[in-house]
C-alpha cells in the first residue's frame, strides 16, 4: 500500500500538484524523529524502476499508473544518495533523481529581486550549469507568482508537463529545479499551469539561448565558458567614450547588410557572426567608423520586426549563430579598435505566445490596464515600471549584455514612448499620473535607474536614448533631476536638416531658417546627429531618392548632407547603405545594392564618407567641443538669398580651428566672400565637390592667403568660388613669420561672442 494519499498521487500524474517536493524524493516513513525512509520516484512511461544505492539496486513497485514509484527503507535513520535505473520498452537509463536534491536558490537574492534591488537577476533565473553535491546539471528558475505549479518540458522528458514539475520557494512566486545529467544544448521551456488550470508552454525568460524561428525553445547554454582576450580595449573604454572623443557610428541591421551570394549553398541566406566578423567589420574599420550599432539582436520571432520585439533580453539571435559566435563578433571588433552599440528595448514586448505576456495567466510583466500596458501603434505590450521585479528583469538585462557581451553602449530604443503616457493616444484612452499629469512617473524612475546602475559599475559604457521630444534633460545627471543618459539623438536637427535637402534647391532660401534653427539648442542635451534606418523604411525612399535633381544632383546633395553632418556639433550616426547613396529603400529580406559600386559616383561618394571620418577623427576641432557651445561660431547665418552658411569649429586648444563653408544651391557662387577671425594662409581640407568624391572641382589643393579686408565683422576674408551644392571645410595653415601678436579679441579662451552664438548680425 502506498504511503501517500490518493488525492496526492493523482495531482502528481496530472501535473497539477503545487509542491512535489512534499511527496517525491526520498521522505521519512512516519515522522522525522523515526527511523525509516522511502522514496518515490515520477517517471511516466517507466515499465519498472530500480534504486541503486551502496552497489545494491532495490525494485519500486508501482503506487500509480502513470508512472509514480515507491520503496521503503525501513533501517535507513537518516537521508542517503542514491540514483535510479528506470526500464522502458526494455531499454535502460541510470540517473540521479532531480527530488533528492535539496533547495538550491539563495533567499537573500529572491528577496532582492522581489524588491527590485537585483541587478544580475540572470545569475539567479534561467538554465544554469552547475555542479550540486558532487553531480553535475543545470539548475532551472523562473518568476510565476500566480501559477498553480510549473514544470519543466523538453526532449530529454518528451515534452511531458508532468515529468518534470518545479519546486515552489514558499510565497515567493519562484520555481526551481535542479536536473542532474542535464548538458549544454538541451531544448527545454517552462510548462506554467495557471490556476484555471491552463497550461502555458512558455520560453525561458532568462534564456541565454533560443532556437530560430519559427521554433521557440530555449536552449541549455554556458556563458562563462568564453575566454575574453579584449581586456586592453576595456581599460580604455572610458577615454574613447569621453564627450571630447569623435563618435561615429555605423547603424547596421546584421541580417541585410550582405548576404551569401548566388555561388553558394545557401544564395541570400544570412552570414554568420564569424562571417560578419570577417567582412562587415574590417569594412567599418576601413570607413573609419569608430563605432559600429546593431539593430537589435536580442532573439526574436518576427524578422519584420528587425528585432525591436524581443522575447530573448538575456539570448543573441540563434540566426547567426551560437552565442559565443557573437562574443567573437564583438571580440574582433574590439581588436580592431571599434566599439559595439546594442540597440536595446525596455519600452515594449511582443504578445507572442510563448514570450513574457500573460506569463503566468496574469498580467505579470505588462501594465494590466490596456490603457497603460498596450501600445497601439505596434500591437504590443508596455512593462509595468512600478513592479519591482520588471526592473530588476530589464536592469539584470542591460547590466548582462555589458558583462557578458562586453558590449560598449546601449541604444536604447523609444524612450519617449516610455516617458509619456499619452503616446500616440487620444483622449480617454491613457491613464493619467497621480498628479493628473501625462508623464510616466514610473518609467521616468525607472530610467534614472538603470542609468545609475550602468555608470556606477560601468562607467566607461555609453547609454544613448533615442527620444524625440523636448523632455527636458535627457543627458543630465540623475540626481540633477535628469534622466542620466550620455548621449541623446537630435531628431530635430534630422528632421529639419532633411526637409530642406528634400526641398528643391531653388527655393530652399524659403526654409534656410531650419539650417540655422539647430544651433539654437545644439547644446541644450549631449546629442548625436542621426541619420538612421527609421529614415529609409515605410515609403520614406533612401537618403539618395530624397534628394532632387538629376541622378548627379542627387549625388550631390548627399555630399552636401553627409559634410554638413560631420561638420555640424554633434557626434554623428549613418544608417548602412547610405555610405554609398543606396538607392532604394531598405529592404530587411535582401542585402544592400554592393553592384551600385561599380558606378564612379557611389564610389566617390563612400569615399568622401571615409575622408570625413578621417578628418573628424585627426582633427580636434570636428569632434572636440561637439558638446560645447565654446566650439562654435557663426561666421555667416543670414545668407537667406543664396543660401550658404559659414561657421567656425572650435578646438580647446590655442588658436585651433576648422572653418565651415556650405552652398545648399545648385549654383556657383564665383567671388563669394568669406570672413576670418586671423590672418595667414588657408587651406581647403576638403571639398565636396570635388572629382575625387564624384564632383566636378578639380583635385588641386586650394591655399589662399588672407586679404587685409574685414568682412561681417571679421577683421580678414578671403574670396572663394564655392560649387554648387558643396560643403568646403578650410584649416588655417602655419601663419607667416612675425605673426605671433594678433588681435586677442579672438583669441579661443576669450568669451564667445553671445550675438554669434545667436545667429545675430555683426557690425562691419
Amino acid at each position: 500500500m502506498a504511503t501517500a494519499q490518493p488525492d496526492t498521487l493523482a495531482a502528481l500524474a496530472a501535473g497539477r500538484h503545487p509542491t512535489p517536493f512534499d511527496t517525491l524524493g526520498i521522505h521519512p516513513l512516519t515522522s522525522p524523529e523515526s527511523p525509516g525512509r522511502v522514496i518515490r520516484a515520477l517517471i511516466p512511461g517507466a515499465d519498472e524502476v530500480l534504486v541503486l544505492r551502496d552497489g545494491e539496486s532495490i525494485a519500486m513497485r508501482r503506487i500509480h499508473p502513470e508512472g509514480i514509484f515507491e520503496a521503503e527503507f525501513p533501517e535507513a535513520s537518516d537521508t542517503f544518495a542514491y540514483r535510479l535505473q528506470a526500464t522502458t520498452a526494455g531499454l535502460h537509463r541510470t540517473f540521479d533523481d532531480p527530488y533528492r536534491f535539496p533547495p538550491v536558490l539563495d533567499e537573500s537574492r529572491i528577496g532582492r529581486f522581489l524588491s527590485g534591488e537585483e541587478t544580475r537577476a540572470h545569475e539567479i533565473f534561467g538554465a544554469r550549469p552547475v555542479r550540486l553535491d558532487g553531480v553535475d546539471g543545470v539548475r532551472f528558475a523562473v518568476w510565476a507568482p500566480h501559477a498553480g505549479n510549473v514544470s519543466l518540458i523538453g526532449d530529454f522528458n518528451r515534452w511531458n508537463d508532468c515529468a518534470h514539475p518545479m519546486r515552489p520557494r514558499g510565497e515567493t512566486g519562484v520555481w526551481e529545479l535542479f536536473v542532474p545529467g542535464m548538458e549544454v544544448g538541451e531544448l527545454y521551456k517552462f510548462a506554467v499551469r495557471t490556476r484555471s488550470g491552463v497550461v502555458l508552454d512558455k520560453a525561458d525568460p532568462y534564456g541565454f539561448r533560443m532556437q530560430v524561428r519559427p521554433d521557440t525553445a530555449s536552449v541549455v547554454w554556458d556563458v562563462s565558458r568564453y575566454v575574453w582576450r579584449d581586456g586592453s580595449w576595456l581599460g580604455g573604454r572610458g577615454d574613447r567614450h569621453a564627450a571630447s572623443a569623435p563618435l561615429s557610428v555605423y547603424e547596421v541591421h546584421l541580417g541585410s547588410w550582405r548576404r551569401h551570394g548566388p555561388d553558394s549553398d545557401e544564395p541570400n541566406a544570412w552570414l554568420g557572426y564569424r562571417a560578419l566578423a570577417d567582412e562587415l567589420l574590417p569594412y567599418v574599420k576601413e570607413l573609419g567608423f569608430t563605432h559600429i550599432e546593431l539593430l537589435p539582436i536580442t532573439e526574436h520571432p518576427l524578422d519584420k520586426s528587425w528585432g525591436y520585439q524581443t522575447v530573448g533580453y538575456f539570448a543573441p539571435t540563434s540566426r547567426f549563430g551560437p552565442p559565443d559566435d557573437f562574443r567573437h563578433f564583438v571580440e574582433r571588433a574590439h581588436e580592431l579598435e571599434i566599439g559595439v552599440i546594442l540597440d536595446w528595448v525596455p519600452a515594449h514586448f511582443p504578445r507572442d505566445a510563448h514570450g513574457l505576456a500573460v506569463f503566468d495567466g496574469s498580467h505579470l510583466y505588462e501594465h494590466p490596464d490596456p490603457r497603460k500596458g498596450a501600445h497601439p501603434d505596434w500591437g504590443t505590450s508596455i512593462y509595468d515600471y512600478a513592479r519591482p521585479e520588471v526592473r530588476s528583469f530589464l536592469i539584470s538585462s542591460a547590466l548582462f549584455w555589458i558583462e557578458e557581451y562586453h558590449i560598449d553602449g546601449l541604444r536604447i530604443d523609444a524612450v519617449a514612448s516610455m516617458l509619456y503616457l499619452d503616446y500616440s493616444r487620444g483622449p480617454g484612452e491613457w491613464l493619467p499620473n497621480v498628479y493628473g499629469g501625462r508623464e510616466n512617473l514610473e518609467a521616468e524612475e525607472f530610467i534614472r535607474d538603470l542609468n545609475d546602475a550602468i555608470h556606477k559599475t560601468h562607467p566607461g559604457v555609453l547609454v544613448i536614448a533615442e527620444e524625440s521630444t523636448a523632455w527636458p534633460g535627457v543627458t543630465s545627471p540623475g540626481d540633477e533631476g535628469g534622466l542620466g543618459f550620455d548621449i541623446k539623438w537630435n531628431m530635430g536637427w534630422m528632421h529639419d536638416t532633411l526637409r530642406v535637402l528634400e526641398s528643391d534647391p531653388l527655393f530652399r532660401k524659403g526654409v534656410y531658417n531650419l539650417l540655422t534653427f539647430s544651433i539654437q539648442y545644439a547644446f541644450s542635451e549631449r546629442f548625436l546627429l542621426p541619420l538612421s534606418h527609421d529614415e529609409v523604411v515605410h515609403l520614406k525612399q533612401s537618403l539618395l531618392l530624397k534628394m532632387p535633381g538629376s541622378a548627379e544632383q542627387k549625388l550631390a546633395n548627399m555630399r552636401l548632407l553627409l559634410a554638413y553632418m560631420w561638420a555640424h556639433p554633434g557626434k554623428k550616426l549613418l544608417f548602412m547603405g547610405a555610405e554609398f547613396g543606396q538607392e532604394s529603400e531598405w529592404d530587411f529580406e535582401s542585402e544592400l545594392e554592393w553592384p551600385l559600386l561599380d558606378e564612379p559616383g557611389h564610389v566617390g561618394l563612400q569615399d568622401m564618407v571615409r575622408e570625413l571620418n578621417r578628418l573628424y577623427a585627426a582633427d580636434p576641432a570636428l569632434h572636440e567641443t561637439d558638446f560645447d557651445p565654446a566650439g562654435f561660431e557663426w561666421i555667416d547665418c543670414h545668407d537667406a538669398r543664396r543660401t550658404t552658411l559659414a561657421f567656425i569649429r572650435w578646438a580647446t586648444a590655442w588658436r585651433d580651428f576648422v572653418i565651415v563653408v556650405a552652398n545648399f544651391t545648385p549654383v556657383e557662387w564665383e567671388d563669394y566672400r568669406l570672413g576670418l577671425p586671423y590672418d595667414g594662409e588657408y587651406e581647403v581640407i576638403l571639398n565636396s565637390d570635388a572629382v575625387k568624391f564624384g564632383g566636378k572641382a578639380q583635385d588641386e589643393v586650394w591655399r589662399m592667403a588672407a586679404e587685409d579686408a574685414a568682412h561681417v565683422g571679421r577683421p580678414y576674408s578671403i574670396g572663394l568660388r564655392l560649387p554648387p551644392l558643396s560643403v568646403l571645410y578650410l584649416k588655417r595653415t602655419e601663419p607667416p613669420s612675425g605673426d605671433a601678436e594678433e588681435p586677442e579679441h579672438v583669441a579661443l579662451d576669450a568669451p564667445r561672442d553671445e550675438r554669434a552664438l545667436r545667429g545675430e548680425a555683426y557690425d562691419a
